[in-house]
């Protein structure tokens, strides 16, 4: 009989392998992992196509799977052009910016009568605003790497997912097990889409109520923040924080006053407050049950692991652990301390 100890010391070692396995491939498993959502998209879109009614009808799968296929495509390549020209405009428009906030710190130095005058360079390294701009637009340009990559892992999941049940059901060595394994990915499949589709809606609105609030203040590069935040909205916590700090800093260098500055941090604020603390939770209810402390370190992890792919994706990653884990007896306790209320319901027979 195993012993408890071993059983732990076993279950921590292949957590520490599959964590390696994910850092050292993750050029490998990054695009597929960025295709599985694409497709995952383009599959519930299609769904979504298929159930308006047309008069007594409803389209047929196939018109409404190449629908959502072009309009995901279509989507993708527009939103990938206005960044990369707001990004390139806003990387040579840099050092201008650079120049106007270190006026800004020489400014508030001498108002505050300091003998050793407060730098940029004190708070942060050199160049900061190019460095972050370059980031920007590598961040860009490596998806843009990608894309093809993306693509072609998203068309042959497309031309083989007709086969997908016959091979899944037939890893199994009875039907019982089989009805077990499908069960759980449809709950599986219920609590992603639950999640993407209300965090899709609430982005999109957060995006487009930010791109409209700087437009009306006439702050530049409107519709590369309004991609921003709308990406921002799906990282907990942080990302609505972040969202507001980018384009009220360059309000704050853009501006020869404050009241831009403090009209955008309010307006944005109060965009961010509203659609993240009384919309969002109302929609989103008790259905993903994690805890917020559990939240907070999955951003942490899949975050260090991914990067901003890791943060956009570790709530979905961590409801699948804990709907997996709430289905075997051994892994029962792995579920209950990640989730909110600690019922994830019963073993299946």
């Amino acid at each position: 009989m195993r012993s408890p100890l071993l059983s732990v010391t076993l279950s921590v070692l292949l957590v520490c392998l599959v964590g390696w396995l994910l850092v050292v491939g993750r050029s490998l498993i990054l695009p597929f992992v960025i295709a599985l959502i694409v497709w995952y998209m383009i599959n519930s879109l299609a769904h979504l196509i298929q159930a308006i009614p047309i008069g007594h009808r409803h389209l047929p799968g196939y018109v409404s799977f190449s629908l959502a296929l072009l309009v995901i495509f279509a989507a993708a390549t527009l939103v990938l052009d206005v960044v990369t020209v707001n990004l390139t405009q806003l990387a040579l428009d840099a050092p201008t910016y650079q120049k106007r906030l270190e006026e800004l710190f020489g400014q508030f130095s001498s108002h505050l009568d300091l003998n050793d005058p407060l730098e940029m360079k004190d708070l942060f390294p050199d160049s900061v605003v190019p460095r972050m701009v370059t980031a920007g637009a590598s961040l860009v340009t490596t998806l843009a790497g990608s894309a093809s990559l993306v693509f072609i892992y998203v068309l042959f999941l497309v031309l083989e997912q007709s086969t997908f049940d016959a091979k899944f059901e037939r890893l199994f060595s009875s039907p019982e097990r089989a009805d077990s394994a499908f069960a759980m990915r449809a709950e599986i499949n219920r609590s992603i889409m639950h999640y993407f589709s209300i965090k899709t809606s609430v982005s999109i609105a957060t995006g487009v109520l930010t791109s409209l609030v700087l437009i009306a203040i006439g702050l530049p590069y409107a519709a590369l923040f309004g991609f921003i935040a709308f990406l921002l909205n799906f990282i907990p916590t942080i990302g609505s924080l972040i969202g507001v700090i980018f384009p009220s800093l360059l309000a704050l260098v853009y501006y020869d006053n404050l009241g831009p500055f403090i009209a955008i941090a309010s307006g944005l604020g109060l965009i961010q407050f509203t659609i993240g603390n009384l919309i969002e939770p109302r929609l989103m209810g008790s259905n993903l049950n994690l805890s917020g402390l559990v939240i907070m370190l999955s951003l942490a992890f899949w975050g260090a692991i991914w990067g901003i792919v890791g943060m956009v994706l570790c709530v979905p990653l961590t409801v699948m652990i804990v709907i997996v884990c709430a289905r075997f007896e051994g892994a029962r306790p792995v579920a209950v301390l990640l989730s909110q209320t600690g019922e994830v319901g019963p073993l299946p027979r």
